[in-house]
Formats: structure tokens, C-alpha cells, sequence
């Protein structure tokens, strides 16, 4: 089906790319604080041994962190900004390689993944639907694909707006849909320590 307009899910698309002493700062705080999303969405997609991961916008390296430790067989994090990738290769891992590219062009082969997330994220994407074609060329058969987006109020500005209204996550769940990612369910999901509640949208490629 076509999706319905909507608030774009992409919509700070144009926000610069992290770099510099600023990115480098931006990097070394988003170490920080970011194990709960990681250990939410390897919940939500039933990550286990045997999985092929990608860590779309990996940002220094968490989340694939995390999934390399619940027992992945492999995880790529891609990232198009140097600064995030270099501190993610600060911290070794085995089964973990990094990788620049971005979620319109992910630098990776067809049917290589049986998992790819993209945590907190596709706000920045340049191309929504070209970033779901990308994301259903890679998955194989069967493959899970989730987003995660912190929830924000309608007309949020600023770093406040850095997320997604419900609104936007049905939108984005539409556009999965007609990427053929298979049915999308928007989910809700309470946090620790009085952090904004986090939206998801999770597909299984048919």
C-alpha cells in the first residue's frame, strides 16, 4: 500500500554531520548511557547466536557492542561520520568491524543480515525510503529490522526535538510497509530514570 502523509521521520535530515573537536565530544558522550536502548532492541528483535547484525548510524558503538556480547555471529556498525567510528575502534570487540558509509548506501552485500537497527537515528537520515530500500536489500528472509526513537512533543525544538511523535512513528511504519519489510508495529516503551519514553517500529522481512 502507499503510505499516507505525514510528519516526515527524517526531520532534521540536514542537521551537519559530526566532526571535529565537537563531534569527538559528541562521541565520547554518547558512550554514555546508551546500554538501555541496546538492551531494549536486542529484546524486541530476539537477537541470539547465529545472527547476522547492522547497527545502522552505530555512532561510537554500543549497540553492536552489546550484540556482539548476547552472541551475534557477526555485527558491522556503519556510520557516515569518521569521528564515531574511530572512537568505536578504541574499543575492540571480536565479531565487531566498522564500517563508513550511510543507511541511503550501506556498504554492505544483499541478503548479508538477519537483524539491522537503527537506533535513534533515522531523524538525521538524508532519504527515508531510500534508507528502507538499502535496509530490505540487505536483510535475508526472516530478517528483523527495528528503529528507535526517543518520544517527543509535537512542535519540540532544539535538541528536545531530536526524536519522534507518535504521529511520525506511524509514518515511518507506513513507509516500511510499502518498502516490503513486511507488517510494522509501533510499540511504546517506558524508561529508567525519567528519561523520555522510547517509540519503536519493528518489521520481519517475509
Amino acid at each position: 500500500m502507499a503510505p499516507e502523509a505525514g510528519p516526515p521521520p527524517n526531520h532534521h535530515a540536514h542537521f551537519p554531520h559530526f566532526a571535529g573537536i565537537g563531534g569527538l565530544l559528541a562521541a565520547l558522550t554518547f558512550t554514555v548511557g546508551r546500554g538501555e536502548d541496546a538492551d531494549l532492541a536486542a529484546e524486541l528483535t530476539g537477537l541470539g547466536p547465529g545472527d547476522d547484525v547492522v547497527d545502522i548510524g552505530c555512532g561510537p558503538g554500543v549497540a553492536a557492542r552489546r550484540a556482539a556480547a548476547r552472541g551475534a555471529a557477526s555485527v558491522v556498525g556503519v556510520d557516515p561520520a569518521a569521528v564515531m567510528l574511530r572512537v568505536a575502534r578504541l574499543r575492540r570487540r571480536s565479531g565487531v568491524r566498522y564500517v563508513e558509509g550511510a543507511a541511503e548506501a550501506l556498504p554492505l552485500p544483499d541478503d548479508s543480515a538477519t537483524v539491522a537497527w537503527s537506533l535513534a537515528t533515522v531523524h538525521h537520515w538524508d532519504d527515508v525510503d531510500r534508507g528502507l530500500a538499502e535496509v530490505r536489500r540487505v536483510l535475508r528472509p526472516g530478517g528483523r529490522f527495528l528503529v528507535l526513537e526517543r518520544q517527543v512533543r509535537p512542535g519540540a525544538t532544539g535538541h528536545a526535538s531530536h526524536g519522534w511523535t507518535p504521529e511520525q512513528a506511524e509514518t515511518f511504519a507506513e513507509r516500511a510497509e510499502a518498502a516490503g519489510l513486511g507488517a510494522a508495529t509501533v510499540g511504546r516503551h517506558g524508561t529508567r530514570g525519567g528519561r523520555r519514553p522510547v517509540l519503536s517500529v519493528l518489521a520481519r522481512v517475509d
